[in-house]
């Protein structure tokens, strides 16, 4: 590089022309970012703290949120689904941190990017047909009951539908990509010769894991987790398919808000309640696992 283009580089104006390239570079993502996400929350707010006191009139009000927490159904049907979706992330990770080894650390050769593709075909379809399949297989004239009838292990087929146990599975199913991929880049990062070292120092496979994989696997531990948290935490369709009119999902009551009963305001506090639900356990989650939030970012 010449030394006349290092100091036009260097010269105020150059510092004045790297930031506005700087800029125009990042406008598209910015302006995505504001009309599509920021927008929406900031409207979503504002609805949210109004009442309709007549056609076209509003007034400031907390009576959507004075609702949210007056009615039991609400508050329940919060904190279950709260529940729901931490039990399914744990899950989703325990599933995937095993599959994740398996393909960064055990499988050779050509193996390796066939197993990445078994994990990819699933996602290839639309979430609405892999929980149609679900629902083939598992109700009570599906495949999979009609299966045990035949092979004598019940006597009559059941429902396998309809219940927690169900929409777990599905939750799971649908987002277990989301975990193995970030798993699987931090995996490869992992140098075999620390557990080789690991191993002749007298460490066990529990201590090895313990205190080498999971830390140094850590950022995108979190980084799956809240991925995965927020995918079924905003999930609608897998519980509603899967779950059936019980299934007490929060996504399903901002849905008959705003489509059913055409109570926006309602709608949009409950909207702004999930979505300080999964900021605050977001939150929770990296001061308990020790995490810095733009670490774990550089992972997803």
């Amino acid at each position: 590089m010449s030394s006349s283009f290092k100091s036009s580089i260097a010269s105020p104006d150059g510092r004045h022309m790297s930031r506005l390239l700087l800029i125009l570079l990042f406008a598209p993502a910015l302006l995505w970012l504001f009309g599509l996400i920021v927008l929406p929350h900031l409207d979503l707010a504002i609805l949210s703290l109004r009442e309709r006191i007549a056609p076209r009139q509003y007034a400031p009000s907390l009576s959507q949120y004075a609702t949210f927490f007056n009615e039991p159904l609400y508050w329940n049907t919060y904190v279950r689904t709260a529940t729901m979706s931490i039990m399914a992330t744990v899950m989703t990770l325990l599933l995937a941190f095993p599959i994740a080894w398996t393909i960064a650390k055990i499988a050779k050769g050509r193996i390796k990017p066939w197993l990445m593709v078994l994990c990819l075909i699933p996602f290839w379809v639309s979430e609405t047909v892999r929980t149609l399949g679900w629902m083939i297989l598992l109700r009570e004239t599906g495949v999979l009951s009609s299966w045990m009838v035949s092979l004598g292990i019940i006597q009559a087929p059941i429902e396998m539908l309809y219940n927690d146990a169900t929409v777990l599975v599905g939750l799971v199913y649908t987002s277990m990509l989301f975990m193995v991929v970030p798993l699987i880049s931090s995996l490869e990062n992992l140098d075999d010769s620390l557990i080789e070292a690991a191993y002749d120092l007298g460490g066990n496979g529990w201590s090895i894991l313990r205190k080498i994989i999971i830390p140094h696997a850590a950022p995108s531990i979190a980084a799956g987790c809240i991925v995965v948290f927020m995918l079924t935490l905003g999930n609608y369709l897998t519980p509603t398919l899967l779950g059936g009119k019980n299934s007490l999902w929060f996504t399903e009551q901002i849905y008959t808000q705003f489509i059913t009963r055409f109570n926006w305001e309602q709608g949009a506090a409950f909207g702004f309640l999930l979505l300080v639900l999964s900021t605050a356990i977001v939150w929770l989650g990296l001061k308990l696992s020790g995490q810095q939030f733009g670490e774990v970012m550089r992972r997803t």
